[in-house]
């Protein structure tokens, strides 16, 4: 049997209650809890959607996509549109520290839970609250997916080649930034908690967070009022910054001064090129790119990926192949760094903050939906004889 209480870490004084769904509430939940929170995820009678974006699938109901997102949780499963499920929801909220929910705009409200009920009810309970637009404003209570905020945010606009269509960056990047500032805001909660003695609303839009990561796109445009090209994989304000053709594939280099490209040049044994005066500084380079690029990409192709890395490495030069995900999750450095986990099973991705001595662990997989349901009751002092009613009430599932 899975031990779900072995909790250690920084965070083992909290307690959440995770209502959220779909990516970034979920993953700032499992952030939260892989650094020793006691967190619960509370899931419809159906389940989270992403139980079922899929294939691939590790088992029945366990998509690869969720199952990436909800480790180190407890799970139950109640429907929170009754009235028995919403004061369940009250019982647990009179025991947590902090509620994650993306539920849409006014959800709580009808619920009797609003940001004012809230605060007057569980006075010390922090409130995260991610929405794709925020609950006013124009679009205030909008449907928003990460893409689509993507496209509206500029953040597709200034991904792709220059020639070519828009794109969405490969990731549900968005997402992912809302979940990191979604537990920094939560971690800044509990710190002002403690002089306080308040919890408070932590409000995150995913609007917000894309429109926040378009440096220096958005800082280029405030100068100067131009609309950011799209550069590829090049660098809008650094050169060389890009990828090249290595004999046996892509390889990436990232000059980010002009002594770094004299080491680069002298490397590769084309030192002059560090004296033309149309490679001598950064803005130069930049200007004369294509020549430059066209120079450099047939002294780069003569090379295999292994050797020039290491001579990159040797040289002071940051650069390095092109990795599909298997390569990259089979790095020697990865795997040094734990980056790479496995327990009873599950394997994902593993803690990037090591905390030297209070660090993250994963304690376990994903669990099934409603699989400790029973646990958390009886924690919250309700009876097998009245669980057995909320399960004939359709509250809890059979």
């Amino acid at each position: 049997m899975t031990d779900t209480t072995d909790r250690t870490g920084a965070l083992t004084d909290l307690r959440v209650v995770d209502l959220s769904r779909v990516l970034a509430g979920p993953l700032c939940g499992q952030m939260l809890a892989d650094h020793g929170a006691d967190v619960i995820k509370v899931e419809p009678p159906a389940g989270d959607d992403t139980r079922w974006w899929g294939p691939p699938f590790v088992k029945p109901g366990h998509s690869a996509y969720f199952d990436g997102l909800n480790r180190n949780k407890r799970n139950i499963s109640v429907d929170l549109r009754t009235d028995e499920g919403q004061a369940l929801l009250r019982r647990l909220l009179a025991e947590a520290d902090v509620v994650i929910e993306n539920f849409k705009a006014a959800t709580l409200d009808r619920w009797g839970l609003s940001d004012e009920v809230l605060a007057v009810e569980f006075p010390r309970l922090i409130h995260c609250r991610i929405t794709g637009y925020g609950v006013d404003g124009p679009l205030g209570g909008a449907p928003g997916y990460d893409a689509v905020l993507q496209a509206l945010s500029g953040l597709m606009s200034i991904n792709g080649e220059a020639d070519g269509p828009e794109m969405r960056v490969g990731i549900p990047l968005v997402d992912i930034i809302t979940s990191l500032n979604a537990m920094a805001g939560i971690l800044m909660a509990v710190h002002a908690r403690e002089t306080t003695g308040r919890g408070q609303l932590v409000d995150l839009a995913l609007l917000d967070n894309a429109v926040s990561i378009l440096h220096p796109h958005a800082g280029k445009w405030f100068a100067t009022g131009e609309t950011p090209p799209r550069t590829g994989v090049a660098h809008p304000t650094i050169c060389p910054y890009e990828t090249f053709q290595c004999a046996d594939g892509p390889f990436f280099i990232g000059v980010g001064n002009d002594s770094q490209f004299r080491s680069l040049t002298s490397a590769l044994g084309v030192g002059q090129l560090a004296e033309d005066p149309r490679y001598v500084t950064n803005a130069e380079r930049l200007a004369h790119s294509a020549e430059l690029r066209e120079t450099l990409g047939a002294v780069v192709g003569e090379w295999g990926r292994a050797e020039l890395s290491d001579l990159c490495r040797s040289a002071g030069v940051p650069a390095g192949a092109v990795n599909t995900v298997g390569e990259a999750m089979s790095l020697p450095q990865v795997l040094h760094r734990e980056m790479v986990v496995e327990r009873d099973g599950y394997r994902s991705v593993g803690i990037p903050v090591k905390l030297e001595h209070t660090p993250g662990a994963v304690r376990f997989g994903p669990r099934d939906r409603g699989a400790d349901t029973a646990e958390v009751l009886s924690e919250l002092g309700i009876t097998e004889e009245q669980a057995e009613g909320l399960r004939a009430a359709g509250v809890l599932p059979a």
